[in-house]
């Protein structure tokens, strides 16, 4: 018997905290698949060498651990005051002056980082600052100054992000900062994903996904839903993007925390069933940025979102500037193997896609029916870019599918897929039936499989051809690990 695997997967951020040595050897040995280099914050260059670093523990570890680099897109924020802070008081006039010359803030006013706020507001929005903590009713318009009342007591300090309540901000996605690092990521990183935040259409991915082929990145594009006007253009989104993040801190901001939960298994879904992987984010451990354990709330938090289909969970300041990030990791990666176990897999092949265009699409579909109706231990697949093993993964088996490719950057890609383990493997020169042999034989020298295992084995005529995958066998384990033929599709 064959131990149990976590399936799903754990994105963490990189930050101060896990810059001290052997932090990242520990992070990957507790679990996680994928690193987030948020560059919102340091220096590019920083954000470099840690990636460097990720590399090195990776090949030390003998793992496969995916890079995402998250563009900080128009984060609207306002600007410094002169003492660091001030306290505001409900019924206050406050203004927000837009203008590049506006002076330092204090208990009267603050400067905006987006010039072009006056045009979007109008008397009677509200502006939530701070994550919503501090709001803000906006009582007229003067040229560059918003005039606004404060609807509660709190303090504001320097640099906290600005939201309209209900969206509407008409300024782009991506930004000519974004524009640069999307270059600098793909020329001096290799980064294996790119987040673009704040997404409003397919035309913002589609503009970030031209920029990193130009520079010469096969990065997957992740589409970060956080406005308003995402979920109005949602299926389009999707289906320019190559994965989809729940982000659930500025999208619950603006929608508001009541709307949150049901779009978030309504983005789950829609994504799923586009053949997209999706990632839930933020706050999803929050208490352990200072808590050596999570509370129950965040544990069913992080269980509904396994038990939706989430390909991954993230961790953002548990591990980037906390005081406990490998136990935020150990902690999310215990609660996704207990979650697992409730999760029963239930694929309703009648709503699944008809007229399929492509074979490996067909190929995966037909194995993951064999996979639930006759009962196999694992689905094995020779994938060269890790096409196969995405159409695989978005039915819900429940059985491990073991994707082999001997591309570095598949590998990584498909270490942020539910249910997919990736494997080292060179299948140039292989025939298919030699291709399954040798990964077999892999597989049970690593005790994956054992004597008598039965497994779905998929492949293509030709094995160094991208989307080729034409052929699914049914195979078991015979002694000493030989694969044994039970059929052929």
């Amino acid at each position: 018997m064959t131990a149990y695997q976590r399936h799903t997967k754990i994105l963490a951020t990189l930050g101060p905290a896990t810059d001290a040595p052997g932090v990242l050897d520990e992070l990957i040995r507790a679990g996680v698949n994928v690193v987030r280099l948020n560059f919102s914050h340091g220096d590019p260059s920083a954000q470099a060498k840690r990636a460097a670093a990720v590399r090195a523990a990776a090949q030390r570890a003998g793992a496969e651990v995916g890079i995402l680099a998250d563009l900080p897109g128009p984060k609207i924020r306002i600007e410094r005051f002169a003492e660091g802070k001030v306290s505001l008081k409900l019924g206050e006039r406050f203004d927000l002056v837009a203008s590049a010359d506006a002076p330092a803030g204090d208990a009267s006013q603050v400067g905006v980082s987006y010039l072009g706020l006056p045009g979007d507001v109008a008397a009677g929005d509200v502006l939530l600052l701070d994550d919503g903590l501090m709001q803000l009713q906006v009582e007229q318009v003067d040229g560059e100054r918003i005039v606004t009342r404060v609807l509660n007591d709190g303090v504001l300090s320097d640099r906290k992000g600005l939201n309209k309540q209900g969206g509407g901000l008409s300024l782009g996605a991506l930004t000519d900062r974004d524009r640069e690092l999307i270059a600098y990521v793909a020329q001096n990183i290799g980064v294996d994903f790119i987040a673009v935040s704040f997404c409003r259409n397919a035309e913002d991915m589609q503009e970030a996904r031209r920029i990193a082929q130009e520079n010469g990145s096969d990065a997957a594009l992740v589409s970060k839903i956080e406005r308003t006007e995402a979920i109005e253009n949602l299926s389009e989104i999707i289906e320019a993007s190559d994965v989809v993040m729940v982000a659930r801190g500025d999208l619950g901001v603006e929608i508001g925390d009541a709307e949150l939960p049901g779009l978030q298994k309504k983005i789950i879904r829609e994504s799923l069933a586009r053949n997209r992987v999706v990632i839930t984010a933020t706050q999803m451990l929050q208490s352990m940025v200072d808590s050596p354990m999570p509370t129950r709330a965040e544990v069913l938090d992080v269980a509904n979102a396994v038990i939706d289909g989430t390909d991954a969970v993230m961790l953002s300041q548990e591990t980037a500037a906390g005081s406990y990030p490998v136990k935020a990791v150990q902690a999310m990666a215990r609660i996704c193997l207990g979650a697992e176990k409730q999760f029963h897999a239930d694929t309703d092949f009648e709503a699944a896609p008809r007229n399929l265009q492509r074979a490996d699409q067909a190929i995966a579909m037909a194995a993951m029916f064999l996979s639930e109706h006759i009962g196999v231990r694992a689905i094995v697949a020779m994938t060269e870019s890790g096409g196969t093993a995405r159409y695989l993964s978005r039915f819900r088996s429940g059985s491990p599918i073991y994707a082999f490719s001997r591309h570095d950057g598949a590998r990584r890609r498909m270490a942020l897929m539910r249910d997919v383990f990736p494997i080292a493997f060179d299948s140039r020169g292989l025939a298919p039936r030699e291709a399954a042999r040798d990964s077999l034989r892999v597989l049970f020298d690593r005790e994956l499989l054992v004597g008598g295992d039965r497994v779905v084995f998929t492949s293509g005529d030709h094995m160094e051809r991208h989307g080729a995958t034409n052929t699914l066998r049914l195979l078991q384990i015979g002694e000493g690990g030989k694969a044994v033929g039970l059929g052929e599709l």
